[in-house]
């Protein structure tokens, strides 16, 4: 004796062939048109061409160290901001305060980037320059708490998740 066939069912999913998706692709996520990302990109390259001794410094000492899958990118492109150094893996920006820098842009621009989860940590150029050990000291202990902040978000995203 033969089953009895079910009816078949379908997913009632609206036709969205005619409208545009609601994804933001511009500048890899963010809200920036191509010729701002392709400005940003531009003027980064210049900074690297023309870093400052403090820069270059620091830049050095991060070419020569093994930090394993954290490594810094300098002068990187971070939304619509440029950043002295940057380590996706742990969402995690150096700035290099310069002696001219403006103080107001900067803390628009840190807040932004945080707002995003992106943690700032800032370094005078002439502690960078005069003592380069307790800058180091100071950016590993910034890598350890981002470590152990980013290990803490997974287990409480695990904890809520597995409770479901």
């Amino acid at each position: 004796m033969a089953e009895p066939k079910m009816p078949r069912t379908t997913l009632g999913l609206k036709d969205t062939s005619e409208s545009e998706p609601n994804l933001n692709k511009k500048g890899r996520g963010w809200k920036i048109s191509d010729k701002r990302l392709d400005e940003l990109h531009d003027r980064a390259r210049e900074m690297r061409r023309f870093a400052s001794p403090a820069n270059k410094a620091l830049a050095a000492k991060f070419a020569g160290a093994d930090l394993g899958r954290y490594t810094f990118k300098r002068f990187a492109v971070v939304g619509s901001a440029i950043v002295d150094f940057n380590c996706h893996n742990l969402g995690m920006a150096i700035m290099i305060d310069e002696d001219d820098a403006d103080e107001a842009l900067s803390k628009r621009r840190d807040k932004s980037l945080e707002a995003v989860g992106i943690r700032v940590m800032r370094i005078k150029s002439g502690d960078i320059l005069e003592d380069m050990d307790a800058v180091l000291q100071r950016i590993t202990a910034g890598m350890r708490m981002r470590i152990a902040d980013k290990q803490q978000a997974r287990r409480a995203h695990h904890a809520s998740h597995s409770t479901e």
